[in-house]
């Protein structure tokens, strides 16, 4: 077993020999009981036919077609939040305001369907269910691994009848988790298929007008010609839980530790507010362009992202016996100096997200800091000379290689959403939503810190409860009015 930081390494495993070091069969059998046969569930040629068709929907042209949608949810998270703070200072749950709104931006700019208006109290059955997801596969424990080796048993029929006489409450749990995704999922591929096939008019009456990403997915898939090139339906709908969970759940753990960390960080929510203010003459919500300039809270989010991403790490198994180079060597236990480190086949390899994010000997003395400041001067040089094998501006929070993050442009539009433009990530033209928000919410309310504690779990997505033992995921913050606009 091997956990690796090295820049060289981390090139090696994720862009070189990306098909040496694949996914581990535990990984992709337990995404296909979870998800279905999707972008994380499989490998090789499979992966390549679905990626081809999902490219161009995630491109930053398009995008841009979105901002409207994200400011319109955004607007709505302010009107609910402003509701329930009109009369002083509330404990809210973010967590959930932010999983709520993370799914709407999704419903709406991915699948061109509304799951929330963001009105009521209690959220979606369907955002319940993404937000137990995670707590639930963790509750199970070891059990966890056993799961997977279920597809392997009998029928389909049989397995279920399996699940059902099991005599473990959380394994049920975790089947009616599934049921619920699954069954929406369906729901919303039938209805977009069902209006595209009716035509233009039709199109036009749905959420979205057809510019949806899983409308022109399915359309892009009923005109391909190439009979390889067409996804089978099972594997679109899996795509679309794929991307509901990946999408909303990262995106809105995320905005949730900006919250936390504003929080914690009263002179940064400050400066961060004025950039805001600033910015923010009218009433009107802020261009494209306009966003962009706004260099502290691209500063915010890149930071986060660096030193909170939501998946800490991830494995990697070697199919075959590997020599791993790296970018300095290393004294073996026998004393001499290794250049590189052999990698026999089977071994588990952990890509190191946090390690190469927080690496000091390229970040500095205080890698392990949360400074936003850090991105408005030049990076240092052992930073962009490392060369790091990461799609997103020298960090490892989205990958890199062929099984980078799809939609991490798409994350990065909503984050934005929520505090304005997510911090242009990589200084590449890109805007996510994340930032949108951010935009909405910090000029308008603060944040504070209750008498709760709040920890941050570990699971393939971090997420926070109030203490060690809770298995709830949520996220008490005091929040009230900002003095400019109490009434």
């Amino acid at each position: 077993m091997l956990y690796v930081s090295d820049p060289k390494a981390l090139h090696s495993i994720i862009v070189k020999d990306q098909y040496v070091y694949e996914e581990t069969p535990t990984f992709l059998r337990l995404n296909r009981i979870v998800f279905g046969t999707s972008l994380i569930s499989t490998l090789g040629e499979a992966h390549r036919t679905q990626r081809k068709m999902l490219n161009p929907v995630f491109s930053i042209a398009h995008m841009r077609y979105m901002l409207p949608i994200f400011y319109n949810v955004a607007n709505k998270l302010g009107s609910a939040v402003g509701a329930r703070v009109a009369d002083g200072p509330q404990e809210l749950d973010m967590l959930g305001w932010m999983g709520r709104t993370a799914l709407e931006l999704i419903g709406q700019g991915g699948l061109g369907y509304s799951f929330d208006p963001l009105v009521r109290d209690k959220a979606d059955a369907f955002g319940d269910a993404l937000k137990m997801l995670l707590p639930t596969l963790t509750e199970l424990g070891v059990l966890r691994f056993a799961i997977p080796f279920v597809v392997q048993i009998g029928t389909p029929a049989f397995r279920r009848r399996l699940v059902e006489i099991l005599p473990s409450r959380r394994v049920r749990k975790l089947r009616d988790v599934v049921d619920t995704m699954d069954q929406r999922s369906r729901d919303i591929f039938d209805a977009r298929k069902a209006a595209l096939k009716e035509g233009d008019e039709a199109v036009l009456r749905q959420v979205g007008q057809g510019k949806d990403i899983m409308s022109i997915l399915i359309k892009a898939n009923m005109e391909t010609t190439l009979e390889e090139d067409r996804l089978p339906e099972e594997e679109l709908v899996a795509q679309m839980s794929t991307f509901i969970f990946a999408a909303s759940d990262t995106t809105s753990n995320t905005l949730a530790r900006i919250l936390h960390l504003l929080a914690q960080h009263q002179d940064i929510q400050d400066k961060l507010r004025q950039e805001l203010l600033t910015a923010c003459q009218s009433d009107a919500p802020l261009s494209y362009d306009r966003l962009m300039q706004l260099s502290y809270l691209d500063a915010v989010c890149r930071e986060t992202l660096r030193v909170h991403p939501p998946a800490t790490m991830l494995d990697r198994q070697a199919r075959k016996d590997m020599m791993l180079p790296l970018s300095e060597p290393i004294r073996g236990i026998n004393g001499q100096m290794m250049s590189e480190i052999p990698v026999p086949e089977g071994t588990k390899v952990f890509v190191g997200v946090v390690g190469s994010n927080l690496n000091k000997a390229l970040w500095g003395e205080d890698a392990l800091e949360w400074k936003p400041e850090r991105w408005l001067s030049p990076l240092p040089n052992a930073v962009t000379e490392a060369r790091i094998p990461g799609v997103f501006s020298n960090l490892m929070t989205f990958l890199g290689g062929s099984r980078a993050c799809l939609g991490f442009k798409f994350s990065e539009m909503e984050m934005s959403e929520y505090c304005m433009p997510l911090s242009r990530v990589g200084k590449i033209d890109e805007f996510p939503p994340g930032e949108v928000v951010l935009a909405v919410l910090v000029p308008k309310f603060t944040f504070e810190l209750t008498a709760k504690p709040i920890v941050w779990n570990m699971a393939p997505v971090r997420y926070p409860t109030v203490g060690k033992e809770s298995v709830k995921a949520e996220m008490p913050l005091k929040v009230g009015l900002f003095k400019k606009f109490d009434v």
